[in-house]
Order: C-alpha cells, then structure tokens, then sequence
C-alpha cells in the first residue's frame, strides 16, 4: 500500500494512489514472490534490530516495534491469499506452494526467539508498572500468549519439531481449497431437451441458457456453483437429474465418488495429524484445548456441553420437520423415505402450500443494485455512515465495484469497500468478507482500512438484471455485517483491530444483521419492484415472517452437526483414524434425519475447518446466534433503528475489535450477559 509520505517506498511499487489504494490494474502474478522476500529480507533486519537492541526493554522498543516489523510483508502476503481466493489462476496456485512454507519459517523465526521472548518476559511480569492503556496492555498480553501459545518455551530440539510441523501445514490448506475448487468446476450438466427444465424457475433457465453461451454451447448449462445449483434442487422436477447433481456436489473432492476428478482424504489426515502433533507439543491435550484456550468457550468441553443443549431439541424438530415434508410428499404420490436430493424440492412445495409463498416470487423485489443500497441504507440509519460508489480505483476483475465510506455529517474518510457478487472458474465457492489492509498502524500513522466482500450471487443475463433469492440477500446482509465490523474500527494497533476478535465472537456483527430483513420497516427501505418500483406489498411481507421458523429444527440441526463433525475430527486420535468415510459415518450416522448416499462425503469438501479458520471452530456460527438473537432483541424493545442502541453497539462492539475481552465487550453494549435461551426463542425450539 503506498504512503502519503513520499519518502517512503511501496512494497508494490507504485506511486501514491488515493486513499493508498491497491494498484490491482498494475499487479501481475509474477511480482508476489520476489515482492515478499524482499519484504521480509526487510523484516528480518528490524526484527534483529529489537532482539539485539542494548536499551531495557519498552513497550515502544520491543512490542509496537514487533507490531510493525513486518508490516509490508503483511501487506503483499494479503494480497496475494486474497487473490488466490478471489480471482485464482494455475500460477497463483502453484505460488501458494512456495509461499506457504516460506511465511511458516518466517513466522516460526518471531515466534521461536528466545531473545524477543525474553523482552516480551520483562515487560508482561512488570506490565502493572507500565502505564499501559487498555489496548496497549491488551497488546502485550497477545504477543506473550502468541509466543507461549507457538513455541517459545519449548526447547531447541522441539521447536526444530515445531518449524516442521507448521511448515508442513502451511502447504496443505491451499491444496485443499485447490482440490474443492477443481472439482466443483470440473462438472457441468449440460441439457439440450427442453423436456428437462421442467419446473425451473425462468431465472434459472435463463442463467443456465448464459452459462451455454458462454462456452459457445447450445441448450443449457448448469454447475455446481450456487446460484445454479441450490435453484436445480429446489425446482426441477426431474428427480434422476436432481440425483446427478446432488451426486457431483456431495461428492466432491472424494475420491469415492466417481463426479470428482480430485481426493483430499490424505489431505484430511495429513492435516489432522500434523495438528494433533503440533497440540501435543505445546502441552495440549488435542488441537481443540489448543485453539479454544483464546475463545469464548475456553475448553472443548464447554463447546461440547453448549452443543448438546442445542442438539436435542434441534434433532426433535429435523424429525419433525422431515416427517412432514415426506407426509406431504407422499401424498402427492412422491415415493418415500425422500432421499437426500429429493428435500430441498419437496420442502420447497410444502413452504409455497403452507404459506402460499414461492421464492421466485419474491426475486423481482431483491434486484442486486437495491439490496446495496439497502444494505448501506441500513448503516446510514445505524452508524451514520455513507457508502459512494467510485472509478477511481484500479479494480481486479471486472464485475468489482469500488466504494469510498465517509462519517454523513462530518464527511471523515472511514474506509475503501470492494465488493465481488458473481461466480466464475477463478474464484472459490461461498461467500465471505476479507480485509486487504486492516484499520490501525502503518508506517507511523493510524490508516483506514480496505474492505471487501466476495460472494456468489445470481448472475445478471443479457434480458434481466441480477435478482437475488432471499437466501442471498441474507448472505449480503451478513457479510455486510462483518464489513462493518471492519470498517467502523477505531483501534491503535492492526493485529488488535477490526474482525481481530475471538473466533466465538466475530460472527455476531455479521449474524445480527441478518434480523432486519425479516422486519416491514426494514424491507421497506429497498425491497422494491423491479419493473414496477411498487414496494413489497404487505402480505408477503407476512408470509416471508410467517415462514420463518420453518425447517427450523432441520436448520439448526444441520449447523449443529457440522460442529459436531469439526470437533469430532479434531479430538480424535488422529494416528489412529484410517478412514475419512468410515470416521465420518460414525459421527454423522446418530444425526442424520435422510438417508445415507453412498459416494458422497461432507469432509472432503468442508474448507471452514480443512482450509480456513475454523477448525474447532465451526461451532462458533451457533455460538454466536445466541449472542446475534439477545441483542437483536434490545433493538427490538428500543425501535429497529433506535441510534441510541445502535451507537452502543458501534461503540462496543463493532469498533473495539480485540482490545478487550468480548464478553466484557458484549455486557458493556447490553448491560449484563447474553441469555442462553434467547435463539431458542427466536427459532421456536422452546
């Protein structure tokens, strides 16, 4: 990122941008690696500079100078993950290889050096004597527990162990992501009869009827991306194609399954084992204790006793829920047991019997434009932002748009917004908020941050904008809320800042703000027509409320058995483990409410915990539900967009990042602890 001091030089290379913009237009593939040795050729140098430094140890000498030692590494290291995520190529993959280990011992030199140890020693036992700040002594407090938490007091022999270890681990998590990547663009339904889009959505044909064209096809074409694919299961009323294409997703990355070019089983047990061995190094019982001692949970086994409370009551509902999605298949003269891709069609029929509500009718009212205004509106009302769409800046991709966030009154700069809305070959599946450059210190001033969002949204065609299904509209108001969470910082220190908050606690900014769509006075703001521009009437309004517990228990069952899959393979002795299939089936087998499909696996594919942050982690998603549901629920006792209860959450919650403990965070915005019962509630399990 370029300064607004001249005298200082990019990492990149490039001469002052607006607002220190990344140059994407002038970024080429090439210029990563050599960017990135020379970075940390740099880092290296001020990190011998602290740890042979002759002065006592302060905190200015030995923790702020850790904290922005390798800043520019940071930067271009940022970049490029993103990239390699957002907009891949075969070079990028194969860079990710090299640059993997090449960070590992970077960061396996920090954090194994008993000099800087030492110093980081002298201050944290004489830390009441400093004069700290809260942040500042927060600070200090995470680089002695990253230090005692990666190595720094084992010996020289193990830490050697360490370095191997982390090295492995740092190859294998992008080869996973490659491996899910490949296979969900390695298959494609390709329909020429029209007879086989029978009861698809014009929406659906019509991106399919794009999809073709683009590979200079005739008929239609459909792929395992979302957009395409939740629609095929839902709507077409061929059950041996729903089949086919149930088969290819579920199968992905598994080797059992004859759709799927690519295996990530090793990989699974690679990871799961070098993890286990990393633990027990460290003094841990298992990968979990290891991760969770820096969670709100604290230990697996308030993870495991949080998850069984919910876990009962779900598994009650999902039986009921599928019961009655069969009684009513079967009554249509569907064969039943239903098998795993005949629910998503026949539940979809009983919700538009049920609450005479079609999804598809509810796409003209969510076209993309509006929800983002909608979505900025919200945080205009809110936090007294405004978000403004610019040209400015150089983009990667063409469907990127660029926004400038400033404070409404005051017209304060607070951020640079990127967001990325549609599929294609080069980008992962899913959607999530990423920071290019987080708020806080950089080269000695307090900058503001670069955020994005990156999803997988419907696709526009040549005759229809793009019209959002309202599952998407609840994926745009969640990244949107971790967006916020990074935007609205107000942090001295980047590792401190932002979304840098314990995993447990950093989907709640995001979930929370998944509530106000289900509200009129919300949906009023933008859920508009897009032929007509009449508002959403009223009474579908009523139906989308009316349905919104249904399949709850089915829903939560379903995140509650991820978690319980997560923990499953990361407390288990992972030496013994042989069979990725035969472990999962034993773990999912008590909590499946459809039948078994063989040939399908959900390890092989499930990235949040093989190939992002989550493992012993995914728990997290429900976890913070309960906190999402309690304080939506002070909204709603003070008014939806009351700015008094909205400025106690900005000042609490979404600018505070990790300077404090977040439940001491979260009873200053709500005055006392989250009640546990309060998702329970809001999904009608109690």
């Amino acid at each position: 990122m370029a300064s607004s001091k001249t005298d200082q030089k990019s990492p990149l290379e490039f001469s002052n941008l607006k607002h220190n913009a990344i140059p994407f237009d002038r970024l080429k593939d090439d210029m990563y690696l050599p960017r990135l040795k020379e970075t940390l050729h740099e880092a290296k140098s001020r990190i011998a500079e602290i740890r042979n430094n002759p002065a006592e140890p302060t905190f200015e000498n030995t923790i702020v100078a850790l904290e922005t030692a390798g800043e520019d590494a940071e930067l271009v290291s940022s970049v490029f993950y993103n990239m390699l995520g957002s907009n891949t190529n075969d070079r990028l993959q194969e860079l990710a290889r090299e640059i993997g280990p090449i960070l590992a011992s970077h960061s396996s030199d920090i954090l194994l050096d008993q000099k800087l140890f030492d110093r980081i020693q002298i201050l944290f036992k004489n830390r009441k004597n400093l004069n700290l700040s809260v942040e500042e002594d927060r600070l200090l407090e995470k680089y002695r527990s990253d230090f005692a938490r990666n190595g720094a007091l084992l010996s020289p022999d193990k830490k050697e162990e360490l370095r191997k270890l982390d090295n492995e681990l740092s190859q294998l998590s992008p080869q996973f992501s490659e491996a899910v990547l490949k296979a969900t663009n390695s298959f494609t339904l390709h329909l020429t009869d029209e007879k086989d889009l029978k009861g698809l959505p014009p929406s659906s044909i019509a991106g399919a009827r794009e999809a073709a064209k683009e590979q200079n096809l005739n008929g239609w074409l459909f792929s395992l991306q979302m957009p395409s694919y939740l629609p095929f299961m839902q709507y077409s009323e061929n059950h041996a194609l729903r089949e086919k294409m149930y088969r290819a997703f579920a199968g992905r990355a598994f080797g059992g399954s004859p759709t799927s070019p690519t295996d990530n089983r090793e990989f699974i047990l690679k990871i799961l084992r070098l993890k286990q061995q990393r633990a027990r190094l460290l003094g841990f019982k298992d990968h979990p204790h290891f991760v969770l001692e820096k969670r709100m949970a604290e230990n697996a086994e308030q993870v495991m006793t949080f998850l069984e409370r919910i876990k009962s009551p779900s598994l009650v509902a999902a039986r009921r829920d599928v019961k009655e999605v069969e009684d009513f298949a079967k009554a249509a003269g569907a064969p039943t047991p239903l098998e795993a891709w005949d629910f998503s069609y026949w539940s979809e029929r009983l919700k538009e019997h049920r609450y005479n509500l079609n999804q598809e009718e509810l796409r003209p009212y969510f076209k993309l434009e509006n929800v983002i205004a909608g979505a900025f509106e919200h945080a205009r009302r809110l936090y007294g932002i405004e978000f403004r769409e610019s040209k400015d800046y150089p983009i990667y991709h063409p469907d990127v748009k660029t926004y400038e966030v400033h404070e409404e009154h005051t017209g304060k700069f607070v951020g640079l917004f990127y967001a990325d809305f549609f599929p294609r070959a080069s980008k992962n599946g899913g959607a999530w908020m990423t920071s290019y450059f987080d708020q806080g210190l950089y080269q000695g001033e307090v900058r503001r941050p670069h955020i994005a969002i990156v999803c997988n949204f419907t696709k526009p065609t040549s005759d229809q904008p793009s019209l959002l299904t309202f599952d998407e509209v609840n994926t745009l108001f969640h990244e949107f809320g971790h967006s916020l969470h990074g935007l609205l910082s107000q942090c001295q220190y980047r590792s401190l800042s932002g979304t840098n908050v314990y995993w447990d606690f950093v989907e709640l900014p995001s979930q929370i703000m998944e509530n106000w769509i289900l509200e009129k006075e919300s949906l009023d703001l933008f859920a508009v027509h897009n032929e007509t521009g009449e508002k959403m009437p009223a009474e579908l309004i009523a139906k989308i409320k009316a349905s919104e517990q249904f399949l709850s228990g089915y829903f939560s069952l379903r995140q509650v058995t991820f978690a319980l899959l997560d923990m499953a393979w990361h407390m288990a002795d992972a030496e013994k483990v042989t069979s990725v299939e035969d472990f999962e089936d034993q773990v999912l087998g008590p909590l499946r409410v459809l039948p078994k499909v063989n040939g399908t696996n959900t390890s092989c594919s499930f990235s949040h915990i093989f190939a992002g942050g989550y493992s012993a982690g995914y728990y997290s998603y429900k976890w913070a539900e309960v906190l999402d549901a309690d304080a939506f629920e002070y909204f709603r006792e003070q008014g939806l967009f009351n700015r008094e209860v909205a400025t106690r959450f900005k000042e609490f919650v979404l600018s505070r990042g990790g300077t404090e403990h977040p439940m001491e965070l979260y009873k200053k915005f709500r005055g006392r602890e989250p009640d546990p019962d309060a998702l329970l509630r809001r999904d009608g399990l109690i």
